[in-house]
């Protein structure tokens, strides 16, 4: 199977369960359902995509990680049914408890990631590698270090946003919290349980597309096109659930964030050549608020043109840099 298939393949199922989920997912939101496990269901279409591209595109003597591979798609499907049936069965009006199917959802995400990577960890290195999911050999403390620069950018990029909305005092109150320390182990712990979502995403994005649009249209034309790409992907999520008030502000938010996010995940993988590294910084970037704030509810959420502005100069600030470093440099 030559690429521009492999590409088309990719795009084909990864959009195409977005499309179809994305309608459900409407069709939820206007009978007044809870429509929460949608989000998490959709993080996982862009591996199934790759996946689907590895086992079409393998000669018959190469070997993958298939019961990897089976376990996650059974993950997905499993997901999925819990979002679709959240709009058909609501729970909460059998059993009389909100977010059921989210819930259920969420047990799926942890049992299921866990049996997989045991699963992957018992492969044979070489099969590991044959689908870019080996966890060794790729600059171990290169990845470290990366994800420590990304925590301390993390902090920079709350810092800059509470120094903007002239709200100093209420960032310096985020690190008085004493339970904070008490999270920051669970947060580590927590990867585990729920990696699965994120590896859903990065394997899609930057192990697939990354290298396919960089070799078509430039180092840097490609990882921005790449998150241009990425940011609209989330449309349903921005129309439905992220803020149906204010979708045009929200979308366009998620482009920029995504533009910006790209170039860093792009640089760490470029640096690394290891998925997992991408994948962590992924789940940093989604979680780290939750514990800094005591609250992970992205729904609902009302944008302004002015937070639209504010996460344009504050991730343009601290991500857009890292386009001028040499994993970005063209050769001659």
């Amino acid at each position: 199977m030559n690429e521009n298939k492999q590409v088309k393949l990719f795009f084909g199922v990864n959009f195409g369960l977005t499309l179809v989920m994305g309608v459900l997912m409407g069709i939820g939101y206007f009978l007044g359902r809870d429509i929460s496990s949608f989000p998490a269901a959709q993080m996982l279409y862009p591996a199934a995509g790759v996946m689907a591209v590895l086992l079409a595109a393998r000669e018959k003597e190469q070997k993958l990680p298939m019961k990897f591979f089976v376990t996650y798609f059974v993950v997905l499907a499993l997901t999925v049914i819990c979002a679709v049936l959240s709009i058909i069965i609501p729970l909460g009006n059998v059993i009389g408890v909100g977010e059921g199917w989210y819930v259920i959802q969420n047990y799926v995400f942890i049992v299921g990631g866990v049996a997989a990577l045991v699963l992957l960890l018992l492969e044979k290195r070489e099969i590991k590698e044959a689908a870019g999911l080996n966890f060794r050999g790729h600059q171990v403390k290169a990845s470290f270090l990366i994800m420590l620069l990304f925590l301390l950018l993390y902090v920079v990029r709350l810092l800059l946003s509470y120094l903007l909305e002239g709200q100093i005092r209420e960032f310096g109150s985020l690190f008085a919290d004493p339970s904070l320390y008490i999270m920051l182990p669970v947060l580590v712990i927590n990867y585990f349980l729920s990696y699965i979502i994120f590896f859903g995403e990065e394997y899609g994005w930057r192990y697939f597309l990354q290298p396919v649009l960089q070799k078509r249209f430039g180092l840097k034309g490609g990882v921005l096109l790449l998150g241009v790409i990425w940011g609209l992907w989330h449309l349903p999520i921005n129309l439905f659930y992220y803020s149906p008030d204010t979708w045009l502000q929200s979308i366009l938010i998620q482009i920029i964030a995504c533009i910006c996010y790209s170039v860093f995940f792009g640089f760490a993988y470029s640096r690394t050549g290891n998925i997992w590294t991408a994948v962590v910084l992924h789940y940093i970037n989604n979680n780290v608020i939750a514990v800094l704030t005591g609250s992970a509810d992205f729904g609902g959420r009302i944008y302004s043109w002015k937070d639209l502005l504010m996460v344009l100069i504050v991730n343009g600030i601290v991500y857009l840099p890292f386009l001028f470093t040499k994993e970005y440099k063209e050769e001659k």
